[in-house]
């Protein structure tokens, strides 16, 4: 796990959720952060890696390989497009094949927050349209900064205890 450390010249903090669930995950994971430093996304802290089923658009599926999932936060000076934009080459260049909506992927990378800021493009939704419904998000962001807030939604740890509440929708 990497530590926090400050950065000059990179002042917008980010979240990002990873995942992974074809090829060799651990390292797909971890050559996706080295491209986000290389694309100037300074990361500062990573969680550790967790299993998660995969979920497709009716449900978790556990006959699709499962995934591996992390949180890093980071600073930027990239604008919310040019972070978006820089994601989807790192994605192309570690295998990604966009063929199917919530298909399987050797990587996954998205935008969970941008600071605080909202953004809602077709194609470009800060925060992330899911994240507060998600555990392998939740949980990993909460490992890594227990104060954590989703902008529009809460405080991460609420969030998480709603979604492992008993009779809890999923």
């Amino acid at each position: 796990m990497r530590r926090p450390s400050q950065l000059p010249g990179s002042n917008t903090p980010v979240v990002l959720a990873l995942g992974s669930n074809l090829g060799d995950r651990e390292a797909t994971l971890r050559a996706a952060l080295d491209h986000l430093q290389a694309a100037g996304v300074h990361v500062t802290t990573t969680s550790g890696f967790a299993a998660s089923v995969a979920v497709k658009p009716n449900g978790p599926d556990p006959s699709a390989p499962g995934y591996l999932n992390a949180v890093a936060l980071a600073h930027t000076d990239l604008s919310p497009r040019d972070l978006l934009d820089a994601i989807h080459t790192i994605e192309a260049d570690l295998g990604r094949v966009r063929l199917e909506h919530w298909g399987d992927r050797t990587i996954d990378i998205d935008i969970v927050a941008y600071g605080t800021r909202v953004v809602a493009e077709p194609d470009l939704e800060i925060p992330h349209s899911r994240a507060a419904e998600r555990d392998f998000v939740l949980a990993p962001w909460l490992e890594v900064d227990p104060d954590a807030e989703l902008v529009g939604h809460g405080r991460v740890d609420a969030l998480l205890a709603a979604l492992r509440a008993p009779g809890a929708a999923e």
